[in-house]
């Protein structure tokens, strides 16, 4: 190895060192910020714990996780016309999209980070078109917000959420509009073109004459940019014979089996819950959680989530909800950095 190469292996080794120690800092950070109030919290050792409910936990969110990793493997799949369920490097590709995917939106405000470095490491890695790799991720994201309107509808048609708690109820319909932006911008756009257009520029016309946004006219091409991004997207995967519905599919039981974990965790702590009850208002939360800006949705998360946790005692509650943050946000950074490692090491391989 030349001198000029050990000194640019090493300067990547310190920035990959520094960028896992901000990780750390991160973490550290949020942890207190979210568990740091736990000043009544029982001692673990006094819990007197089901440990064994938490086994069906780690299998929801260990099957939800390989469903959305074969999901996008399935996508590439069909769209790179290798129908080679072998295919190491499909799967490989698609562990690293979804795993670096989750990471970055769980580390960037408002989860806007994940879908745009998705789409890079697809056109550098995939050997998918450029177009294929700009709709995978996209279709990605869609299809799990579409699988979850379909949930939520149903468990706010059935599950008695505004008689039980009628501000929660609100504040998830509030953020089931969120979750609906994109695709039904999408499906209007890509069905009625000419009048979406117009509405959403029409829209933005008047968040600048009330002063919410500035550069109007740069907003506004961005705007038109994407949604034909997305059109595209979507038409590309309607190509593909019936892989719009096994997406979907695919993702109502990938969002089913997330919002099952608080069931489970509720229970190793001694909760006494009906399990339809649980789901429900885990799903009233999540959606009531979608729209906050910040990483991860740190900061409400756990305020929200005590309403399904609040059939535990103050101590036990804690706990409960360590581990609930566990599976919903902490493990994605652990999963996202050990696959940076692993970059890491192939990378150095190479040199």
């Amino acid at each position: 190895m030349t001198e000029k190469n050990k000194k640019k292996t090493w300067r990547k080794s310190l920035l990959i060192f520094l960028f896992v120690l901000l990780n750390i800092v991160v973490i550290a950070i949020t942890a207190m910020a979210e568990f740091g109030r736990s000043k009544d919290a029982t001692e673990l050792s006094e819990v007197s714990m089901n440990w064994w409910f938490l086994i069906p936990a780690t299998l929801c969110f260990l099957i939800a996780l390989t469903i959305d990793i074969h999901k996008y493997a399935l996508m590439i799949r069909e769209m790179s016309g290798n129908h080679k369920n072998q295919n190491k490097d499909i799967k490989k590709t698609a562990r690293r999209v979804v795993l670096l995917g989750k990471y970055y939106d769980n580390i960037t405000p408002a989860a806007v980070g994940g879908q745009p470095f998705q789409i890079y490491y697809m056109r550098k890695k995939s050997g998918l078109s450029r177009g294929a790799s700009t709709s995978i991720p996209i279709f990605g994201m869609i299809s799990v917000q579409i699988a979850f309107i379909i949930i939520a509808l149903i468990c706010f048609l059935f599950g008695n959420v505004f008689n039980t708690n009628p501000a929660l109820f609100l504040t998830a319909l509030f953020g089931l509009l969120f979750y609906a932006f994109w695709p039904i911008m999408v499906a209007g756009v890509t069905f009625f073109p000419k009048p979406t257009k117009k509405l959403l520029k029409g829209f933005i016309r008047v968040l600048a004459k009330i002063k919410l946004i500035k550069k109007r006219e740069k907003l506004l091409q961005k705007v038109e940019d994407e949604a034909d991004e997305y059109v595209r997207a979507v038409k590309t995967i309607l190509k593909t014979r019936g892989l719009f519905l096994k997406v979907i599919i695919w993702s109502l039981i990938y969002n089913v089996l997330i919002a099952m974990i608080p069931f489970f965790v509720l229970t190793a702590f001694g909760g006494s819950v009906d399990f339809f009850s649980c789901f429900v208002t885990t799903v009233a939360v999540l959606s009531a959680i979608y729209f906050i800006p910040t990483p991860g949705n740190s900061g409400a998360a756990e305020g929200t989530f005590f309403l399904v946790f609040s059939g535990l005692s103050s101590g036990y509650v804690f706990w409960a909800m360590l581990v609930w943050r566990f599976f919903s946000y902490y493990v994605y950074i652990i999963m996202g950095l050990i696959i940076y490692f692993f970059m890491h090491l192939e990378n150095r391989n190479k040199t």
